[in-house]
């Protein structure tokens, strides 16, 4: 019989376990009990030799105070489980502790005597419900902390003493920090460091509140009549041509706040652009038109609230929504007025409602239906939507004819950041040089020594910057670092710190890059193309009737071609009367490279760039000259003097039905389903990210064909019995040995969905299977993806038989991938 007491490690992961065996392992160095169902971690003790503990994704809910009898233990990870505080006197006896991940429970304090445990140098205490982290303080070996998503407002200061820290690592977005902002935290230590000598430097002041302030709402609901009505005081009114076009932004100056006004255009064609402005913690002003709601139909509900509601809180779940009820001087009497109001409130309360119901009985059936330890992750991310809360404020009614109407919303509004002050995250405590500093940023604009475009180079910022501040080159960098990402999410510039090619610049003018924007993403691109002079043609060096196939391109295939985008770019960045050749190239760009605009319009899967594609790749399975060619996608390159594919703009899938043929009974489906819904837009940026994988494919509105080798895959938006899910469906191969290739042109396909989700943190998925059977209505539920990327995930599934609910019996290697 083997001697379990040399065993070195002791795997019971993911065996449904829910308490420890009771074995006589005295020896075992190391045991992995994650994935079970433990609630209590008793008999922990006996363990006097471990060194590695892993307790993770379980249910334990108490700390066990037995771990204090683990004097060797250096790593525990007890993260995803339900445990609300640890006891004291437990880490002063853990003198060897090194690494601890306690992420993902529902902490709301730590022990007083955790920074006793002076081993940690890893500590991971994110997605908790922590105010406070001061008893970290004194942990002298702390190199790596986590702390993100908590609900803390400050920092201990102590923490990041020079003499004393040893943090190389600190990260914590996701709090409503006001010492030091978050925007300050997201620079690393080395900035956070800075800031608290600032505060030691310079006596603090308490900034005004500043409150990014979006208007969402259908088209003429009444927004700009709205928001430039608040802006100016008094009724103004917006005639049907000064309608708002992409989005507008304005400043509003009150004695006790500052509001970003931003009006977002309401009609369809717009919305694929307003992910890439919308940003968390802002006030959302959604304005109904209650002169045409219905309180009868419910497309009106649908079309008005429950739309914008749904994408917010798929987007900012965390957002405070105030309803605006618009147009009341239309409505036949107040009585009319009110009933709406009523109808609204409660259809927004029950629609809330509905939403967490869903949310909770799917957790439920996970939990009842499934084996749990292998569905954690879906089960954890529930879980966290369940927590989001979107707040939706009482509606406000409003006739914009009516200057005491205008002051009463405004004073409104202003109630409303007051109370809701912590969601909103709308003041920070900035030490005086960094208010200089954004100052000094205002008056360069001023005084205009940055051009009225606004784009300028980050170093030359600085050198004008310096100008104008006391300050050193290094401390006005990290001061300037956490201004700009400050004034990028309030919206009072724009700099995208994390897209390379444009890290090195700032827009100082948001509303000229909106321009830009909304020259390409319009209601009535194709009217603007045709009206383009020829003139303008002749400096881009084209014909008139190249712009035929411009617009003929554009209606029937949903391609614009990147001459006609430096085409239209120029001409709008001339009605600007910005004279500035090198800005038109830099912003348009040339035949050779592409500009501004062509970067963020791919970087924000808005468009998807053709692909040069004269190399050829010797291992493609054949090549018919003239008709198509194989590229390789590591070698192929963007061609700027190309075109770019605009899904939004494609009419129907006839191309994609035609190649693909008719769907066939033992095709391979995957049916990824997002919930609570797929939100708007997001199949548009499934085709681009998809299509950017495979040199060959085919585009749709709905659907698209891509082609790897000589295997085919179609990815689908579908609708069955009012559930929306994207489906992924391949041809079965003739032979088993064929498979792997096929599951890895869908799990390259998965990958990218998935990563693509996490935009909308609003968001969960499933993955199902459907049964082959015919005519069967049941399914196969993928476990866990978190492998989705690692080649270990083809191992995952033991060879063996699963059965579904009608049935039916099936390999899993057919089901599911599996390395053959």
């Amino acid at each position: 019989m083997e001697d379990t007491n040399s065993w070195e490690e002791w795997d019971l992961s993911g065996q449904k376990l829910k308490s420890i065996p009771r074995n006589p392992l005295t020896h075992v160095r190391s045991v992995d009990l994650q994935r079970n169902r433990l609630k209590r971690v008793i008999g922990i003790s006996r363990f006097s030799h471990l060194m590695e503990l892993n307790l993770s994704r379980n249910k334990i809910m108490e700390f066990s105070q037995e771990m204090q009898n683990l004097h060797k233990l250096e790593t525990l990870y007890m993260n995803q489980n339900n445990i609300r505080s640890i006891p004291e006197g437990i880490f002063p006896h853990l003198k060897n502790l090194k690494f601890l991940k306690l992420n993902s429970n529902r902490l709301a304090k730590l022990p007083s005597d955790i920074n006793q445990c002076t081993s940690i140098s890893h500590l991971d205490l994110s997605h908790n419900c922590l105010q406070d982290i001061q008893p970290l303080v004194g942990l002298p070996n702390l190199k790596e902390l986590f702390v993100e998503k908590n609900q803390l407002t400050k920092l201990p200061s102590q923490l990041f003493q020079n003499d004393s820290c040893e943090l190389t690592v600190c990260k914590a977005g996701g709090n409503p920090l006001r010492y030091p902002p978050e925007e300050v935290c997201a620079g690393g230590v080395m900035d956070i460091q800075s800031y608290f000598l600032q505060m030691e430097a310079n006596p603090n002041t308490h900034s005004a509140w500043t409150v990014k302030t979006m208007f969402l709402g259908c088209s003429m609901a009444g927004k700009s009549t709205l928001c430039r009505s608040l802006r100016e005081g008094k009724p103004v009114a917006v005639a049907m041509e000064d309608r708002t076009e992409g989005i507008e932004i304005s400043q509003l100056y009150t004695q006790e706040v500052r509001f970003l006004f931003w009006d977002f255009a309401g009609q369809e064609e717009y919305y694929l652009t307003h992910h890439v402005f919308i940003t968390p913690r802002a006030l959302v002003i959604l304005t109904i038109d209650l002169a045409s709601y219905s309180t009868v139909d419910p497309h009106s509900f649908k079309d008005q609230l429950w739309f914008w509601i749904n994408n917010i809180q798929l987007r900012v779940p965390n957002s405070v929504v105030l309803l605006v009820g618009t147009h009341c001087d239309q409505c036949i009497d107040q009585e009319e007025v009110m009933e709406k109001k009523k109808d609204i409130e409660e259809k927004v309360k029950a629609m809330l409602a509905h939403r967490r119901m869903v949310l909770k009985q799917q957790r439920n059936n996970l939990e009842e239906n499934m084996d749990l330890s292998l569905f954690i992750d879906q089960a954890d991310e529930l879980d966290c939507l369940l927590e989001y809360n979107l707040k939706v404020l009482d509606l406000v009614t409003v006739d914009c004819t009516k200057s005491e109407d205008i002051e009463k919303l405004k004073s409104h509004i202003l109630m409303c950041i007051q109370s809701e002050g912590v969601l909103l995250c709308s003041e920070s405590i900035l030490p005086k040089s960094y208010e200089e500093v954004e100052q000094a940023i205002h008056t360069l604009v001023a005084l205009e020594e940055i051009p009225k475009h606004g784009i300028i180079l980050l170093e030359e910022l600085s050198d004008l910057i310096l100008d104008h501040v006391e300050l050193s080159r290094e401390n006005l960098q990290s001061i300037l670092r956490f201004l700009l990402r400050y004034m990028h999410r309030i919206g009072v510039i724009i700099w995208y710190e994390d897209i390379g090619v444009l890290s090195d610049r700032v827009f100082i003018q948001p509303s000229f890059l909106i321009s830009m924007f909304k020259t390409i993403v319009r209601h009535d691109l194709i009217q603007q193309l045709e009206g383009v002079s020829r003139e303008l043609l002749m400096q881009e060096g084209a014909l008139v009737k190249q712009k035929f196939t411009w617009v003929d391109d554009l209606k029937c295939k949903g391609v614009l071609h990147n001459a006609a985008i430096r085409i239209l770019v120029r001409r709008e960045i001339e009605k600007l009367a910005v004279d500035d050749d090198d800005l038109v190239i830099e912003v348009v760009g040339t035949k050779r490279e592409e500009g501004v605009i062509l970067t963020l319009l791919q970087h924000f899967e808005v468009c998807l760039p053709t692909i040069d594609g004269n190399l050829l790749d010797p291992q493609a399975p054949e090549f018919i000259p003239g008709k198509q060619k194989w590229g390789s996608v590591k070698e192929a390159k963007r061609d700027p003097d190309g075109a770019c594919l605009f899904p939004i703009y494609l009419k129907d899938d006839s191309i994609v039905c035609h190649k693909w043929g008719e769907d066939k009974q033992d095709d391979i489906r995957v049916h990824v389903y997002f919930l609570p819904e797929i939100p708007h837009g997001f199949f548009h940026r499934v085709i681009i990210k998809t299509c950017s994988l495979y040199p060959s494919h085919w585009v749709g509105r709905e659907q698209c064909l891509l082609c790897c080798g000589n295997r085919l895959a179609v990815v689908r938006q579908k609708n069955k019995d009012g559930d929306p899910f994207i489906e992924i469906r391949c041809r079965r191969p003739e032979k088993n040995e064929e498979f792997r290739q096929l599951w890895d042109l869908i799990l390259a396909v998965m990958s990218k969905l998935f990563v693509l989700s996490r935009q909308w943190p609003g968001l969960t998925q499933q993955v199902h299977t459907p049964c082959p059977e015919r005519d069967c209505p049941h399914y196969f539920t993928w476990r866990d993806l978190q492998e989705l990327n690692n080649i270990d995930f083809y191992n995952l599934v033991k060879e063996e038989k699963l059965v579904c609910q009608g049935g039916h019996t099936r390999r899993t290697a057919l089901i599911f991938p599996k390395d053959k």
